[in-house]
């Protein structure tokens, strides 16, 4: 018998839909839902529909579910039953097993999995110019680059923007305070956050150096040649300090900054008034909403604009010239409220045709070990490029300790690889929406659910191939899964591309680092109970194996980690 299909648990539901409908026609056409056994004695899935439409069918739920049973085909599972109040448990055969993975690799082909293909906009990391990037810039960074990478492998056209704040009145201060002190060259500017700091401290304290920045930000917004050769400067030394933590965090991404849509704000105003959604407040011009406790103010009552008019404007560009069918914004949680602003009015000025189009993917805070805001121990943001160095160190002094003969270029390589693998898992396998406590002790081990976990069960395999004197494995051969360590690897190897939409749909990363945790202790599992090298099972356990490293390849390459060989 052949079996053809592509995601397990959508063809299963079609299964249990078509039951459904033999078994109680007066149902019509309805939607089983079909999830994964909450426990592995219980089988592979289950579906709990029949407790769901007892009320309606008047019927015991048990009733249901073995009127249902009866309709439903056998040739695919080892067993089907009826459990409990009324689950249906599903455990898929063996044959059913060893035939899908024949067809697994095809489904590991980028654009394999997704039908009608969209212009996907993901915008994230988004640092301010001349300030340090923090840790707050890593969650949205990594969380963000993943998302992207995710939605790129099932084929989408993804745009990765980095919307860096590089325009208002923070540079008015700064031009005059560089105006102020004769500060031309390049590496005068090179320390900016230290000269936001001395230029914030100015405008504080004197009045006529508060005017003077205000006066710029009128010349920078008129494109006086002058100020804007100093702003360009500015926004130069930042994106080299930018660029460092990029290349560190292996992120490649198009900088498109507040600047870019500065050209088309006092359009976007006059549309929103010529739309009637302006109402004057204080002087300002505002968009209020129904249930928002504020409005967005899209012009102050100095005539300036704010990051309201800019995320407007933004938001209608994206979708008028860079054509996006979905947009994703990743920032923290705090700015729930803005973006809910910002879609609202977008989609009552016809910006949005639905508000499907934009999500807004949150964040919470990352917690030092007292569950406080990470800072240093003066209070201040912790800088990511500092805290992204210190991982690295961290995890050459483990390599060095481990394995002391080891060559300094083999462990600076390997160090850098370990180290920020670390800190990206670390972020990524918590639900993006909770605060997450930082500690490199956790994050740098080599058990448990972390990154360096998953990247020995990879090496483990490595080292098969190295044993067997095979520069890569074979696929050749049947497949023979008799054990139920092979049995429960196989079906954990046949989940992954379920997983991987299930993540673009509901745009949370760590759906992708549990998986391949369990993915490798499956493995380890199997390593461990079935012999390989040798056995008469071995094409088939290294077909195993090859499957394994395909998809630890694949995946670890989609949170945006690296692997190695050895460790």
């Amino acid at each position: 018998m052949t079996y053809s299909f592509q995601r397990l648990r959508p063809w299963l539901e079609q299964l249990c839909s078509e039951a459904f409908q033999k078994a109680y026609p007066e149902l019509g056409k309805i939607q089983p839902e079909v999830t994964l056994a909450t426990k592995e004695a219980f089988g592979h899935f289950q579906c709990n529909e029949a407790m769901k439409l007892a009320k309606f069918l008047k019927c015991a739920p048990v009733t249901i579910a073995n009127k249902v049973l009866s309709h439903l085909p056998k040739e695919y599972f080892s067993t089907i039953e009826v459990a409990g109040a009324g689950f249906i448990n599903f455990t898929l055969s063996q044959a059913f097993l060893e035939e899908s993975l024949l067809h697994l690799p095809s489904l590991l082909t980028p654009g394999s999995l997704v039908e009608k293909f969209q212009r996907v906009i993901v915008d994230y990391s988004s640092p301010n110019t001349a300030k340090d990037m923090h840790v707050g810039h890593l969650r949205s960074t990594i969380i963000g680059d993943c998302l992207a990478k995710v939605y790129a492998f099932l084929g989408h056209e993804v745009i990765k923007l980095n919307h860096i704040g590089d325009w208002g009145t923070a540079f008015g201060m700064l031009i005059a305070y560089i105006q102020e002190n004769n500060l031309q060259d390049q590496g005068d500017i090179e320390n900016l956050t230290l000269l936001y700091q001395k230029s914030r401290a100015r405008f504080d304290e004197d009045e006529d150096f508060k005017s003077q920045s205000r006066k710029n930000v009128v010349l920078l917004q008129a494109g006086d040649p002058k100020i804007i050769k100093i702003w360009e400067n500015i926004c130069e030394a930042s994106r080299r300090a930018f660029n460092k933590i990029y290349s560190l965090l292996d992120v490649s991404i198009e900088e498109r900054g507040e600047s870019f849509y500065n050209p088309f704000l006092a359009d976007v105003v006059s549309d929103l008034e010529n739309k009637g959604l302006v109402t004057i407040s204080d002087g300002a011009k505002c968009v209020f909403h129904d249930n928002f406790p504020i409005p967005l103010m899209i012009q102050k009552s100095d005539g300036g604009y704010s990051y309201d008019t800019t995320d407007i404007a933004a938001m209608r560009y994206r979708v008028e010239c860079d054509r996006a069918d979905k947009i994703i914004i990743v920032t923290d949680a705090g700015q729930s409220l803005h973006f809910k602003l910002v879609a609202a009015t977008a989609l009552a000025a016809n910006y949005l045709s639905s508000e499907k189009i934009f999500t807004h993917v949150g964040f919470g805070l990352v917690l030092d070990s007292q569950g406080k805001k990470f800072k240093t121990r003066s209070g201040e943001s912790i800088k990511l490029a500092d805290l992204l160095l210190t991982a690295v160190n961290k995890a050459m002094a483990i390599l060095l300790e481990r394995n002391p003969q080891i060559s300094p270029e083999e462990a600076q390589k390997k160090a850098q690889i370990l180290g920020i693998n670390a800190v990206k898992y670390a972020d990524l396998s918590c639900h993006r929406i909770s605060d997450y406590v930082f500690s490199f002790d956790k994050m740098l081990r080599f058990e448990g659910n972390t990154a360096t976990f998953i990247l020995y069960a990879y090496v483990r395999i490595q080292g098969i191939k190295r044993r067997l004197q095979l520069d890569k494995l074979s696929s050749k051969g049947r497949l023979i899964l008799k054990a139920s360590a092979e049995q429960a690897l196989a079906f954990k190897l046949l989940c992954f591309p379920d997983v991987l939409l299930k993540v673009a749909e509901e745009l949370f990363p760590h759906l992708l680092t549990d998986y391949l945790y369990d993915l490798a202790e499956k493995f380890n599992i199997f390593f461990r109970d079935c012999h390989i090298e040798g056995s008469e099972y071995q094409e088939s356990r290294l077909h195993l194996c090859l499957l394994t490293e395909q998809i630890l390849s694949v995946g670890m390459s989609l949170l945006g980690l690296r692997t190695l060989d050895t460790l």
